[in-house]
């Protein structure tokens, strides 16, 4: 079985949404690893990562979160994962991995698009 791999953008309140889908791995972490460069190279600093449709996630796209991080932190923004407690089947995967590899306290983590979304902070003061 072939699961397909998607990153859609959207736009909500002044964050630009990335809503990523499938497996993030070895394979498929290049391609959000390209769309957040895309959309800090577009100019957006406030950054949402959906990751409620990811039902896998290896070391790669751990470490493509990370950098993820790193990078929208070197620009002043602020970045905001979506990881719903229960989500892609049988509860959220990456939620899971992030919690285990003691990473998780790094992310700003919120359980939907709406709570992620509601303020955009004030990046000078965040």
């Amino acid at each position: 079985m072939v699961v397909a791999f998607t990153v859609t953008e959207d736009e909500r309140g002044g964050w630009a949404v990335l809503r990523v889908s499938g497996e993030l791995d070895l394979v498929t972490s290049p391609v959000l690893r390209q769309r957040v460069h895309d959309a800090v190279a577009e100019g957006h600093r406030l950054l949402v990562v959906d990751l409620s449709e990811v039902f896998f996630c290896d070391s790669s796209g751990v470490g493509v979160l990370i950098a993820t991080r790193r990078l929208i932190r070197s620009c002043r923004g602020r970045l905001r994962l979506i990881l719903p407690a229960r989500g892609a089947d049988d509860g959220s995967h990456v939620n899971r991995v992030l919690g285990a590899l003691g990473v998780r306290r790094l992310f700003d983590i919120h359980p939907n698009l709406k709570t992620a979304t509601e303020e955009a902070p004030d990046p000078l003061t965040a």
